[in-house]
């Protein structure tokens, strides 16, 4: 199968950005792959083609340099799946450690920035897309999600201002829903979250945002799936 068209999705080593990148991989796209923990990248990915795994953390400038280096063509599409909930059980924000909120907008904000610099250039050659995994988090003041949902409230910004700024460049915010995820399972600790939808079933809505024919903008995946 030719590959043709390149993704760079972080965070694929489970939940939404595992399934996303087989799906992408069946459909003949080449996706550069990354996670923090390696030996779970490569095992989650083992004997999917058109797969580059690259293990490392977003946060880190080395890194995201190389997950850049991966594709000196430039890329078609770029995911910023990976995020970080911080503390679990979360705190509220009179007593949120400051060092671990810090952590949360380093990955969850500027990596996904970082990372978006880098690969821009490209981007704009290629008429590619953008889509920066949101919350609901980001939209309602739920207690307890103030690290968390105001590190994707920015994201949100920076993704809406970003879109404004690069016409030539489909520049999306995808709120993915509740899903039977590891960070559903952090944000929860000790409640059963196996009734939340698979991931899976949110793929649809992101290939229809990489694939389809959608203006930039902030979307929720169940109001977009096919």
């Amino acid at each position: 199968m030719a590959h043709d068209r390149t993704a760079v999705v972080t965070g694929a080593s489970r939940g939404l950005g595992l399934a996303l990148t087989g799906a992408l991989a069946r459909r003949g796209w080449r996706v550069i792959a990354d996670a923090r923990d390696g030996d779970r990248l490569e095992r989650a990915l083992a004997g999917v083609s058109g797969v580059t795994a690259i293990a490392g953390d977003v946060a880190d400038p080395g890194h995201r340099t190389a997950l850049a280096e991966a594709a000196p063509e430039g890329v078609d599409l770029l995911v910023n799946n990976a995020s970080a909930l911080g503390p679990s059980p979360q705190p509220p924000l009179a007593g949120y450690p400051l060092a671990e909120l810090e952590r949360v907008y380093a990955i969850d904000t500027i990596a996904p920035l970082a990372l978006i610099q880098l690969l821009l250039p490209g981007l704009r050659r290629r008429r590619g897309r953008i889509i920066d995994i949101s919350s609901d988090a980001a939209v309602e003041p739920y207690a307890g999600w103030g690290g968390y949902g105001s590190a994707k409230a920015a994201l949100d910004q920076l993704t809406a201002v970003l879109a404004a700024e690069e016409p030539d460049v489909r520049v999306y915010a995808c709120d993915p829903g509740d899903m039977n995820t590891d960070l559903q399972q952090q944000a929860f600790p000790g409640e059963d979250v196996s009734d939340r939808p698979s991931p899976e079933t949110v793929v649809p809505a992101l290939l229809r945002l990489a694939e389809g024919d959608l203006p930039s903008g902030r979307y929720v995946a169940r109001d977009i799936l096919p």
